[in-house]
């Protein structure tokens, strides 16, 4: 998956009636998100993807 179409995919979820939050705003937090874990070493890395993914399956098998 090209970069762009996982910001554009995450966009698409987040923009809901509830939460007005447009694809450049996305974009925009996707990648700070994405310099805050540049600057993590390793195992902080390792260890913040592992339970980003444990809460993301838990939401997905609701």
């Amino acid at each position: 998956m090209k970069l762009t179409d996982f910001y554009n995919a995450v966009s698409k979820r987040v923009d809901t009636e509830k939460t007005h939050i447009n694809a450049a705003e996305t974009k925009r937090v996707l990648s700070e998100a994405f310099l805050v874990l540049a600057e993590l070493d390793a195992a902080d890395f390792a260890d913040t993807i592992a339970k980003g993914m444990t809460t993301a399956k838990k939401k997905l098998s609701k």
